[in-house]
């Protein structure tokens, strides 16, 4: 097994980082390494937005509610962006009507989601550690305010990363029986029971992480994820139409 691989199955969320800067040079090597991220249709349409100015932070911790965000060494946001080649395009003489496009907003989506994954294993590789932040999202109305977000472009993750300051015991994983399948999906007569054993490692993880204070199982976890959110986290519809993408798909708008 090489060191990649061995990087990649111990991965931890790491949410205590030392008091040090993350050199300028490894800065540098990190964003080479997303700019050679694949990219679809070779658009490049994400972009990245570096927090340093601590009023912005507290802005974005006000949303994520997540305290160890004011502290990481770096916090990156990446966003869908779909405004430069809209730019590009008019400098050029053609006026575009699909870069507000789903199919264009999915491109730019996809993008800093396989930036971001590529960035985890090169942080990763070079001893530090990372944690997302998809609570940046709990308000995204106020955080495309925060962030000054133009239309066309629109918030996907954070990541925060530095050099770690805890090892923490590795999260269990569900099965892959339930989740990979040759040739069609697979339904299971039961998940109840097929997730059974990872349920009770789940609950054996979080008695040993929190000293007994959570015992939940990974079924009892589903079941309040999909209990009905805050009203501001479900009008992911209305502030994607703000920020200039159209939900139509190419549909005129009745």
């Amino acid at each position: 097994m090489n060191e990649t691989i061995k990087t990649q199955l111990s991965h931890r969320t790491i949410r205590k980082f030392e008091n040090r800067p993350v050199e300028k040079e490894v800065l540098d090597t990190l964003l080479e390494v997303v700019n050679r991220t694949a990219s679809s249709t070779g658009m490049q349409n994400s972009s990245i937005i570096r927090v340093t100015d601590k009023d912005l932070r507290e802005k974005i911790y006000e949303i994520s509610t997540q305290k160890y965000l004011l502290d990481v060494p770096e916090l990156w946001i990446f966003v869908v962006d779909t405004l430069r080649n809209d730019r590009i395009a008019r400098e050029n003489g053609f006026e575009p009507k699909t870069s507000g496009d789903m199919d264009k907003f999915f491109q730019g989506f996809t993008d800093a989601t396989l930036a971001i994954q590529n960035l985890t294993v090169a942080i990763e590789s070079m001893g530090m550690g990372a944690v997302y932040f998809g609570s940046i999202l709990n308000n995204m109305g106020k955080l495309v305010e925060a962030l000054k977000l133009p239309k066309l472009v629109f918030p996907v993750l954070g990541i925060g990363f530095g050099y770690t300051k805890e090892e923490p015991q590795l999260k269990p994983r569900m099965p892959m029986e339930l989740k990979f399948f040759e040739n069609e999906y697979k339904i299971l007569p039961s998940y109840k029971e097929a997730i059974k054993e990872y349920d009770e490692e789940m609950t054996n993880y979080y008695d040993l992480r929190e000293n007994g204070k959570r015992s939940d199982t990974f079924s009892e976890q589903v079941v309040a994820r999909l209990k009905p959110e805050i009203e501001v986290k479900r009008n992911v519809a209305d502030i994607l139409e703000l920020q200039g993408f159209n939900l139509r798909l190419g549909r005129e708008k009745k």
